[in-house]
């Protein structure tokens, strides 16, 4: 059971976790729709303290196995570029991406005759999936120095440690 030291910490937490799975002999299946902004280096952080606690009770097992399911979910089997949304777009477009593994992250956008338009280094960035508006890299649809582009034909090119990836998009004005 919880403390009731007034203080929420790390085996409270683990401890509600593991409450999600009463009732089961394994740990129950979770959705990613019900654990909201968790992402994979808050998981795996919360996971590693958790683990170094060494505790025993069968409700604090349990929270760490929903802890390691809600990791395997958070965590792709595979980097990969994803198609942009919405496309075709005027002005703006969201370019949605997972990391199998952590990467420093950048991607380059070219006009259709291969002139590279803008890059947007995204930085050292955590395995996880980068699929939500909030998360996904974004382009304005303006060239390096703020000018928006023309309408037309545009490949991005993701580029995350050793894997790179193209795909095109089209704006309309």
């Amino acid at each position: 059971m919880p403390s009731n030291d007034d203080i929420v910490n790390i085996q409270d937490l683990v401890l509600v976790v593991g409450a999600f799975g009463s009732g089961t002999a394994a740990a129950p299946t979770l959705h990613l729709q019900a654990i909201g902004g968790f992402d994979a280096l808050e998981v795996q952080h919360l996971l590693t303290q958790a683990r170094e606690m060494s505790l025993t009770d069968p409700a604090y097992l349990r929270g760490i196995a929903v802890l390691e399911q809600l990791l395997a979910q958070l965590v792709p089997t595979e980097t990969a570029l994803l198609s942009n949304y919405p496309n075709p777009f005027n002005p703006e477009t969201w370019i949605p991406y997972q990391l199998a593994k952590p990467a420093d992250v950048t991607l380059r956008i070219y006009a259709a005759n291969g002139v590279l338009v803008r890059t947007l280094a995204l930085g050292h960035q955590p395995a996880g999936i980068y699929k939500s508006r909030s998360r996904a890299a974004y382009w304005d649809g303006k060239n390096d120095v703020g000018e928006p582009v023309a309408s037309g034909i545009y490949f991005y090119t993701l580029t995350a440690g050793d894997f790179a990836a193209t795909r095109k998009m089209l704006i309309m004005k």
